[in-house]
């Protein structure tokens, strides 16, 4: 089983690397997941961190946890009240005209026996913002830094394929699995302001997977 990699950590919180295929919560099938492996990362401490949001199983990249439950409060408020700055890195299933922009749209959950759930554009549905412009190009392939404003569940992916109008790459709900491991999204930056105290900050190297199809891993001075 892999290392998990620590790419910020102080008397408060840490922030790790979490591996695709690694789920934040238990499975109800059970299986491996995060949340199994918070004993790994007490390092001396005695109470578990506990994961301040989520990330998809498949996304990699940047993830927040607190050491105990008063710092878990006040870093969902952070969260809550959009002060926290998130970076995404995707690559799309094609390259769009445009390079750069902002969708806002809307989304809302539904389930239907055949497909499960997913989430939907929808007028009456949570206000959802994200920014995003392409970064490089390869082999028929955009890679995209996106800024999400809000955090909605699967935002990023509906706002890829409904708001850009191409899908993550190998994406299976709001694309096509494509013959890929996973669907192609990582956090590659997270900053959280604190008050007293410095903001904290890491940035999550770009995976092999991503550089496999052809993208070089951004400068230091362009990652964040």
């Amino acid at each position: 089983m892999s290392d998990l990699e620590i790419l910020f950590e102080d008397g408060e919180a840490l922030v790790i690397d979490k591996p695709s295929g690694l789920p934040v919560d238990t499975p109800r099938k059970g299986g491996p997941s995060l949340e199994a492996r918070l004993d790994e990362l007490k390092l001396g401490f005695q109470r578990l961190p506990q994961a301040v949001h989520r990330l998809d199983t498949d996304t990699s990249g940047c993830l927040l946890l607190a050491r105990n439950p008063k710092v878990l409060k006040r870093l969902n408020k952070a969260f809550e009240e959009k002060l926290v700055d998130k970076t995404y890195l995707g690559v799309l299933a094609g390259i769009p005209q445009e390079k750069e922009g902002t969708v806002s749209l809307s989304l809302s959950k539904v389930s239907s026996a055949q497909k499960g759930w997913r989430m939907i554009p929808a007028k009456k549905g949570k206000p959802s913002v994200t920014h995003w412009r392409v970064v490089a190009e390869a082999n028929g392939r955009a890679l995209v830094e996106f800024r999400p404003e809000t955090g909605r569940t699967h935002q990023i992916r509906v706002h890829a394929a409904s708001g850009i109008g191409i899908p993550l790459l190998s994406d299976p709900v709001y694309g096509e699995k494509a013959g890929f491991a996973r669907t192609m999204l990582h956090a590659s930056a997270l900053t959280v302001p604190r008050e007293n105290k410095p903001a904290i900050e890491a940035h999550a190297p770009m995976p092999a997977d991503f550089v496999s199809l052809g993208f070089a891993p951004p400068k230091p001075a362009e990652a964040g």
